[in-house]
């Protein structure tokens, strides 16, 4: 039984084996090739977070791969009432295939693959956000025909992103240099992964120190669900952290940005920057599709 609950746990033969699939399965989409690789599966979907990208892209994924996608809002089950997670994992296990939960604590998707007996893939912690990064490292070899070698950069906070940008990008061979402001760094277990690979990862304060020579930049916005009364707080801190025609021009040519949405123009990003990479954007959007589909049939699939 095969789990995503972070990226960590999964080697860079696992990651680009998926990677693989969401191609292929993307290709099949695209020419009207059916792949009913699921028939007959269910699919758990627990929000305790809202989502747009998430929810429609697994339901859409798991209805193309012939299996039956179940959303279950955190209002309608008992784990929002009190009830503990090891007990919902033990009782969902014996009504479907799988599960997969966009929530706020990392814990409770290891709780539920520590007590369930089916696969947990996690949609969104906190901490770390697998399936956003899958379809990003799709997304830059689709552009760029390669991995391994490229250069990216992420501006901005150090959170669930930059925490699996950073091992996604170190796994499959590309180096990572990330810029934040003083206190808002990755966790420090993230940074001594990322420092294990040597020159391969930096830690930058100054966003152009990160983005030299960069092949792909990448952002997120400055305040995350569930930090919206730090908004100001952060907006202050973060004066500096755009993403904006003089931060592209140091660069490499033809250099990607993407941002795994919603974004807020003006703020991390320019309109005029955003607009000039939509396609790279909205690719990488349409992405989490084939990406999860991937992961879905690598979890599910007997």
């Amino acid at each position: 039984m095969k789990h995503l609950l972070k990226l960590e746990d999964w080697s860079t033969e696992e990651i680009l084996k998926t990677l693989d699939l969401a191609d292929k399965l993307k290709k099949e989409q695209k020419s009207g090739v059916e792949h009913k690789i699921l028939k007959g599966k269910t699919l758990g979907m627990i929000f305790e977070k809202s989502s747009t990208r998430t929810r429609v892209s697994f339901e859409v994924g798991m209805t193309q791969l012939g299996g039956y996608p179940l959303f279950l809002s955190s209002n309608d089950l008992q784990i929002g009432r009190g009830e503990p997670v090891e007990d919902t994992a033990r009782v969902l296990s014996r009504f479907i295939d799988g599960i997969m939960i966009r929530t706020f604590e990392q814990s409770e998707v290891e709780a539920l693959a520590e007590y369930g007996s089916i696969p947990i893939i996690n949609g969104l912690t906190d901490y770390c956000h697998p399936c956003q990064v899958l379809a990003d490292l799709q997304t830059i070899r689709e552009f760029k025909d390669k991995l391994e070698g490229l250069k990216m950069c992420f501006i901005g906070d150090g959170n669930n992103m930059m925490n699996s940008l950073i091992v996604g990008a170190l796994r499959t061979g590309m180096s990572i240099s990330v810029a934040c402001p003083e206190g808002y760094e990755p966790p420090k277990h993230i940074l001594e992964f990322a420092e294990s690979f040597g020159d391969k990862f930096e830690l930058c304060r100054k966003p152009a120190d990160a983005a030299k020579n960069a092949d792909v930049v990448y952002t997120d916005v400055w305040a995350s669900m569930g930090q919206e009364e730090e908004k100001k707080i952060r907006e202050k801190a973060f004066e500096g952290y755009q993403v904006n025609d003089e931060l592209m021009s140091v660069t490499n040519d033809k250099c990607m940005v993407l941002h795994c949405l919603p974004a807020h123009r003006g703020e991390e990003i320019t309109a005029e920057v955003f607009e000039a990479h939509a396609d790279e954007i909205f690719e990488e959007a349409e992405n989490r599709l084939h990406a999860q589909k991937a992961v879905l049939v690598e979890c599910f699939a007997d």
